[in-house]
């Protein structure tokens, strides 16, 4: 079972009418909302279950720069300028705070890949910087050996993904925002070739633009309005640690697990280096677009088939809009989270810093990431289906980079200037020639 995400209370009435439905109650969705309120603009928030009870929930809190794809630095530095006001800007507790992160470099391969992204990141003026021996002590109390070096970024920080989205939400709803949940959206309605409102199980919307915000369900939503999105999921484990003093305050991440201390005491904690990705039809569908990807994280993604490959098999053909649709079914992805690599991330935890020897494990969980060949989003509108923009296909870094994305769609939607070129991020780039792929060696 997922972990407990703070509740929004459910809307009273139901509107008919908007100038923009975003379809999705994640992090991406709920910033939306809330840049569109504030600027005058009508929005309607459909979400099929509760806000953030997917990955926007279950994914490990971290807001950062170190490490992040050259392509997506720009979004995140306006970002981490948003987060920084969080807190004040929605009046209620987001969890975040810069604490710092660090990525061990255990190997003189691992200090050249971080040397090759601080050349990336440099015209950023991001600082970030490789640190070792006593500073990385200092940075990192309390371990049982020492590595060759870390990357440490000061400025990165954490946020609580029980949190941040409703109390984004919420201020989405005090600036006008009509926030529904228990709401999914079956489809869209078209008029001469653009969009004229979005059909929800609770009756339709009309409305000029829709924001598809959707995670993990967004490739089959699209799809059903014949567009292609190549994205896969990928299954992502954590547990969580009662309070536990005397452990490290700043994030870290190696081969063998990753951790973050939460606001209330605790720790989140990963698998540093493990990624289950489940076979499914679209696996076969999208090979070619992800062999790429495929090749660069080898190690670390663990193909797995099970049983999502016959859900979304049944799952996949259209569904007359007067029918209960896949949304309603599963009002929330749940996997179960996958024991044996957590079991391994604790075991590796304790051998390094013994503090977590004694720690309670209280919960643990799992999240589906919504995945792109190339490990960046799709934030753009649709050439072919005026009114329409997405925003999905995150690849793991949406939380971090959430508030700065939901700004940009807000640009796009809104006509304005937006906060970052939006190029790199164009749905075309994967019908206009431009064979998108990740990039390597970092």
């Amino acid at each position: 079972m997922g972990p407990q995400v703070d509740t929004l209370a459910p809307e009273t009435s139901f509107p008919t009418q908007a100038d923009v439905v975003i379809v999705g109650g994640g992090i991406i969705g709920t910033s939306t909302a809330l840049y569109l309120a504030q600027r005058g603009v009508s929005v309607v928030l459909c979400e099929k279950g509760h806000i953030a009870g997917e990955q926007s929930s279950r994914n490990w809190g971290w807001v950062r720069k170190a490490r992040r794809d050259p392509r997506e630095i720009p979004l995140i530095v306006e970002s981490l300028r948003l987060w920084e006001g969080m807190n004040g800007s929605v009046e209620g507790e987001t969890g975040f705070r810069r604490t710092g992160i660090v990525f061990s470099a255990e190997t003189e391969a691992d200090v050249a890949r971080y040397e090759t992204w601080l050349e990336h990141a440099r015209p950023y003026q991001i600082d970030a910087r490789l640190i070792s021996g006593s500073e990385l002590d200092r940075h990192m109390p309390g371990a049982a050996t020492r590595w060759k070096a870390a990357l440490y970024c000061s400025t990165d920080g954490r946020a609580e993904p029980q949190k941040a989205a409703p109390a984004i939400a919420a201020a989405a709803r005090r600036n006008g925002a009509v926030i529904l949940t228990d709401c999914a959206v079956r489809g869209l309605d078209r008029t001469g070739g653009r969009i004229t409102g979005a059909v929800t199980e609770r009756g339709l919307i009309r409305c000029n633009s829709v924001v598809v915000a959707g995670g993990a369900w967004s490739r089959r939503f699209l799809k059903d309005l014949g567009l292609t999105l190549p994205q896969l999921k990928v299954r992502s484990s954590v547990m969580r640690t009662a309070p536990l003093e005397g452990a490290p305050q700043a994030a870290l991440w190696c081969s063998e697990f990753a951790f973050r201390r939460r606001l209330d005491g605790g720790y989140n904690i990963a698998n540093g280096n493990v990624n289950v990705v489940p076979i499914v039809p679209d696996s076969f569908r999208f090979f070619p677009e992800f062999l790429p990807a495929l090749r660069e994280d080898h190690k670390s993604l663990k193909l797995s088939l099970e049983g999502r490959f016959l859900q979304e098999w049944q799952e996949a053909r259209p569904v007359p809009f007067d029918q209960v649709s896949p949304y309603e079914k599963v009002r929330v992805l749940d996997p179960a989270p996958d024991q044996r690599y957590l079991r391994q991330a604790l075991d590796g935890l304790t051998r390094m810093y013994p503090v977590f020897a004694g720690a309670n494990i209280v919960q643990q969980w799992a999240g589906l990431i919504d995945v792109m060949p190339d490990a960046i989003p799709v934030i753009s509108p649709v050439d072919a289906l005026p009114g329409l923009v997405i925003a999905t296909g995150f690849s793991g870094h949406g939380f971090g980079i959430g508030p700065g994305a939901g700004r940009l769609v807000a640009d796009i939607v809104t006509g304005a200037k937006p906060i970052v070129d939006p190029h790199e991020f164009r749905f075309s780039r994967f019908s206009d020639g431009s064979k998108p792929r990740p990039i390597a060696g970092i």
